[in-house]
């Protein structure tokens, strides 16, 4: 099941969030978790936030996607779950209705460029994460990609 975040649901998108980050050798830890649950909060807020609840409502949080106006800002999986479809169903979910999705992965995300690549996302450029073609608070250099319904 696939459902809007409620504002309840920040400490479990935060949570997601965290175990990433403390379970990514690439990844810096620059936010407090204190932090990224007042981000993860935000993004609900906005209403950018859609949760899966895959054994049913009440089950608990397997994975998140914050999405706005076709672009994916944050798509995470509890690392319990991964492989079991929940990413997929959420991609899925984005693309319904959609014609176009863009988003901006970390080059050394390799598994999450098989994904994306799986999807049918492309590459559409790269960056340096500190200003040459993109910037993102960490500084890692990565790839934009898009998907384009009924672009073969």
């Amino acid at each position: 099941m696939i459902r809007p975040a409620h504002p309840t649901d920040a400490g479990s998108v935060a949570a997601i969030l965290s175990q990433f980050i403390d379970t990514t050798d690439w990844m810096p830890r620059l936010y407090t978790r204190a932090e990224e649950l007042s981000f993860a909060g935000l993004m609900v807020d906005r209403g950018w936030v859609s949760v899966a609840e895959p054994d049913g409502p009440g089950s608990g949080i397997a994975g998140f996607m914050a999405l706005d106006a076709g672009f994916i800002h944050a798509l995470y999986v509890a690392q319990h779950r991964r492989g079991q479809g929940v990413g997929q169903s959420l991609l899925e979910r984005a693309k319904t209705g959609a014609a176009r999705l863009e988003l901006n992965t970390f080059q050394a995300n390799l598994a999450a460029q098989r994904f994306y690549a799986r999807a049918g996302f492309r590459e559409m450029g790269r960056g340096d994460g500190r200003g040459l073609g993109s910037v993102n608070d960490e500084g890692l250099p990565d790839l934009r990609l898009i998907w384009e319904r009924n672009v073969a």
